[in-house]
């Protein structure tokens, strides 16, 4: 692969690297100073350098466009799915479809119980009864799981998503799980993501056609009307906007 302007030198990043293993915080701070202006690609790319597999992409499959990055980037990465047990039949379609097509190790994580057995022990349902138990045990926890075999994560989140999004920085600290977090489309615009999707042939959750612009568990994610908010269809009248993986 030929050299990126991330503007870390070769000397940079072998320091980074060695002083990322034992000070991830003060690693972080000093890659997003380096590449808050850098292009998505090159901010996968230094994390593959610095990373090597101790490198994972999260990818919810409401589209591909992050796996594909991230296949260009750094071919064979590690890309994690949180197979939740409610998911639409195209997102996990989405999900085949990618790891089939891309240079990517798909690891698809699952709950430690199933759906009925974790109907057996809180009671049916219990989305819809306790929305972020429910997040909780299907996302976070085997999220937390899979990601303690690495040192730095990859994820789709974008500023413009939501307002518990805005501040988001393209290289991070995640405090709660002592890893590098990386966020190489906070800068992008729907029409950004869009125009990558266009000029790449990336793979697209067929749901995204249909009126869900954000896309989540079944039970969970309703269609949005045009012109309302894209996220307004995530846990539709429970008050809640995040699943509990990014806060």
């Amino acid at each position: 692969m030929p050299a990126l302007c991330t503007g870390l030198s070769a000397e940079d990043d072998r320091t980074a690297g060695e002083r990322g293993m034992s000070d991830l915080k003060t690693l972080a701070e000093e890659a997003n100073e380096r590449l808050a202006d850098a292009s998505a690609q090159e901010v996968l790319a230094w994390a593959r350098e610095t990373f090597g597999d101790e490198l994972v992409v999260t990818a919810s499959m409401a589209d591909g466009a992050l796996p594909h990055l991230a296949a260009e980037a750094a071919p064979g990465v590690d890309v994690l799915f949180l197979d939740t047990g409610y998911h639409f039949p195209e997102t996990i379609g989405t999900r085949d479809a990618v790891a089939a097509t891309l240079s990517i190790n798909l690891i698809n994580a699952t709950p430690k119980q199933t759906v009925a057995e974790q109907d057996a022990t809180y009671g049916k349902d219990l989305f819809a009864r306790e929305p972020d138990k429910c997040c909780a045990l299907r996302k976070v926890e085997p999220l937390n799981r899979v990601l303690s075999g690495y040192k730095a994560w990859v994820t789709g989140v974008r500023r413009e998503e939501a307002p518990t999004r805005a501040n988001t920085q393209v290289v991070e600290y995640d405090a709660k799980r002592d890893m590098v977090k990386l966020n190489p489309l906070a800068p992008w615009t729907q029409e950004d993501l869009d125009g990558y999707i266009a000029d790449n042939g990336v793979l697209v959750n067929l749901l995204q056609y249909d009126g869900y612009p954000s896309i989540g568990c079944a039970p969970c994610t309703k269609q949005v009307a045009p012109g309302e908010d894209p996220r307004s269809g995530r846990w539709a009248g429970q008050g809640k906007i995040e699943c509990g993986l990014h806060v």
